[in-house]
This record gives C-alpha cells, sequence and structure tokens, in this order.
C-alpha cells in the first residue's frame, strides 16, 4: 500500500466550513479574504481549499509583519 499521499491528505482543508474552523473564524470572513487574495488558498473545483502548513506559514508572516 502505498502512504506517500497520507501527509497531503491530511495537509489538506477542504472547503470554506473547514478553513474556518481550522482558523476559528467565520465562514464569511473566510470566503471574503479568499475573495481579496488575502488568505493563501486553491480551489478544486467550486470548492476553496488550502493547506494547513500554508497556512501555518502565512500566519507566522503576518506576525512578524506586525512586529
Amino acid at each position: 500500500m502505498d502512504h506517500s499521499n497520507d501527509n497531503l491528505a491530511a495537509d489538506i482543508l477542504r472547503g470554506a466550513d473547514a478553513i474556518a474552523q481550522h482558523l476559528g473564524f467565520p465562514r464569511r470572513a473566510i470566503y471574503h479574504l479568499v475573495s481579496k487574495g488575502g488568505l493563501p488558498s486553491f480551489r478544486l473545483g467550486e470548492t476553496v481549499c488550502a493547506r494547513k502548513s500554508t497556512l501555518a506559514k502565512w500566519i507566522s508572516a503576518q506576525e512578524r509583519a506586525a512586529a
């Protein structure tokens, strides 16, 4: 059995609800940030997706910029 994609699958958040829950933001805020290009995300068809690892790096960069 090939487990090379196990980490990738666990890293991807599928849908605005999953992203919102992960970040602790309202779903509407996720859609707003995505539409303005303010959140690192991508689409699989109509579904907004994001990587947990990319979001963690993005949050760190936001923190550094604010300091």
